[in-house]
C-alpha cells in the first residue's frame, strides 16, 4: 500500500478521481459526456507560435538538453512582457526563471523554502497545488477566506491574515495568493494588493502570487501584478503561465519572477531536477510573448461568449450563478434543492442524469463544498446542448422533490 509512505500519508484521496472514473465508465458505455470538469483549453494554439515551434524543431541542435533556468531570450521576453503590461522592471538574469508550467514552479519553490512544520497561509478554496505543494514539502496549512469581492470580505481577509500571523506557532513563512482566482474567479485591485504587501513586509512573510489568469478577464480593467506594488520584490515571487493566455496547456511552459533570493532558490532546486523545457518550445514561447498579441483578445472573446451563454442558460434553467469577471471558470453555488448532497454527490448526479461533468468544489478545499466549478472549455454548440440537458434534469428533479426520478438523493 502506498499509504505507508510518509509524504503520501499527507495527501487525501483525490476528490476528482471519483468523477473522472464515472466519466470514463460512461464514455466506455457509449454515453456522450459534455465535460466542463478540467480547465483544459480547447482552442488551438495561435498559428505563428506553432509555426515557430515547427521551424525550430527542424534544427537538430535544438534537440539537445536545454537550460534549467530557461534560455536567455525567453527570460528577456518575459521581462519585456512585465515592462509593457505592468510597468515592472525585471532583471532577466536574477529575477526570472522559466518553469514547466506555473504548477511545477510553485511546487518546487515550496520544496526550496519550506522546512517540516512551517506554517503557510493559503485561501480556501483554492487550486490544489497551492495547498498541497507545501503539504508535500512538510508544511502545515492555515486557511484564509477566499472571497474578497466586497469591502467587508476584504476586511475579513486582512483580519484573518493578522490572526494567522499572531496565533500561529511557528509564525507563517509564506502567503499564497491567486488573483484572478481558480476556482472562485475572484479579482482584486492594486490597493488591496498594496495592503497585503505592506502587511507581509512588516511581518517578514514571503508572498507567492499566481497570476495564470491575468489575461483572461471580462468587463473590468486588466488585473494587476503584485510586483507593481513598491517594495513587493523584497518579499514576493509571481508565477505565470502561457497555458491559458495563448491556449498552450500541453506545452507546459511558465515562469517565476520577482525576489532574486527566492528565484535563486527555485533555480537551485530545478538545477537538480530538470534540464528545462524542450528548446523548441522555449523558442516558440518567446515568439508568443514577443509576437502579435491580438490572439489574446480573440481567446478572451471566446471565453466571454461562452461565459455569457452558460450563465444566461443556467439562469433560464433555474440555476442562477454569478457571472465571472475573469478566468475560464464559473464558480457555481449548488442549487438549493441539491445543496444537502454536497459537491461530490451533486457532481456525480449531474454526470449520471444530465451527462454533464463538472468539478466538485470539495476538491479545492473543504470550504468549497457548496459549489461546483464549471470550466468554459466546450464550444457554444456543446454548451447549449449541456444547458438543455441540465434544464431537463432540473425540471425532472423539481417534480420529484429535488431528486432524479427513480433514485435516492445519493444515487
Amino acid at each position: 500500500m502506498i499509504d505507508e509512505f510518509h509524504r503520501i500519508k499527507r495527501l487525501p484521496p483525490y476528490v476528482f478521481a471519483e468523477v473522472n472514473a464515472m466519466k470514463a465508465a460512461a464514455r466506455a458505455a457509449g454515453d456522450d459526456i459534455i465535460d466542463f470538469g478540467m480547465g483544459n483549453p480547447d482552442s488551438p494554439t495561435p498559428k505563428h507560435i506553432v509555426d515557430k515551434l515547427c521551424e525550430t524543431v527542424r534544427d537538430p541542435k535544438t534537440h539537445r538538453y536545454s537550460q534549467s533556468r530557461g534560455i536567455p531570450g525567453l527570460r528577456r521576453a518575459l521581462a519585456a512582457y512585465y515592462a509593457r503590461r505592468f510597468g515592472v522592471d525585471l532583471d532577466p538574469e536574477r529575477e526570472v526563471v522559466v518553469t514547466l508550467g506555473s504548477k511545477e514552479g510553485l511546487a518546487n519553490l515550496a520544496m526550496a523554502i519550506t522546512s517540516p512544520g512551517d506554517v503557510v497561509l493559503v485561501p480556501n478554496p483554492s487550486y490544489p497545488i497551492h495547498h498541497f505543494g507545501f503539504i508535500i514539502a512538510g508544511a502545515a496549512i492555515r486557511s484564509l477566506p477566499a472571497l474578497v469581492s466586497t469591502p467587508d470580505e476584504r476586511a475579513e481577509f486582512m483580519a484573518a491574515l493578522e490572526r494567522g500571523v499572531h496565533h500561529s506557532i511557528p509564525r507563517p513563512v509564506a502567503l499564497v495568493l491567486n488573483f484572478p482566482s481558480n476556482p472562485t474567479a475572484q479579482v482584486v485591485d492594486y490597493d488591496f494588493l498594496a495592503q497585503i504587501v505592506g502587511f507581509c513586509r512588516e511581518n517578514d512573510i514571503h508572498i507567492l502570487s499566481d497570476i495564470a489568469y491575468a489575461e483572461i478577464y471580462f468587463d473590468i480593467d486588466p488585473p494587476p501584478s503584485i510586483l507593481e506594488v513598491p517594495g513587493a520584490k523584497d518579499i514576493a515571487v509571481e508565477f505565470s503561465s502561457l497555458s491559458k493566455t495563448y491556449s498552450m496547456p500541453g506545452w507546459r511552459i511558465g515562469f517565476a519572477a520577482g525576489n532574486a533570493r527566492l528565484i535563486e532558490a527555485l533555480a537551485r532546486i530545478k538545477s537538480y531536477l530538470d534540464y528545462g523545457a524542450f528548446t523548441p518550445i522555449q523558442v516558440a514561447a518567446t515568439a508568443a510573448l514577443n509576437g502579435p498579441q491580438d490572439c489574446i483578445d480573440e481567446i478572451r472573446s471566446v471565453y466571454r461568449e461562452r461565459r455569457d451563454v452558460l450563465v444566461e442558460g443556467l439562469a433560464a434553467a433555474g440555476w442562477k450563478i454569478p457571472s465571472p469577471l475573469a478566468t475560464m471558470f464559473a464558480w457555481a453555488p449548488i442549487p438549493p434543492a441539491f445543496r444537502h448532497l454536497g459537491s461530490l454527490e451533486f457532481s456525480k448526479l449531474l454526470l449520471r442524469e444530465a451527462k454533464v461533468a463538472v468539478s466538485p468544489g470539495l476538491g479545492f478545499g473543504e470550504y468549497g463544498d457548496d459549489h461546483v466549478r464549471i470550466a468554459l472549455v466546450e464550444n457554444l454548440h456543446r454548451t447549449r446542448q449541456a444547458l438543455r440537458s441540465i434544464k431537463s434534469f432540473m425540471r425532472d428533479a423539481a417534480s420529484h422533490g429535488g431528486q432524479a426520478p427513480g433514485r435516492s438523493a445519493t444515487g
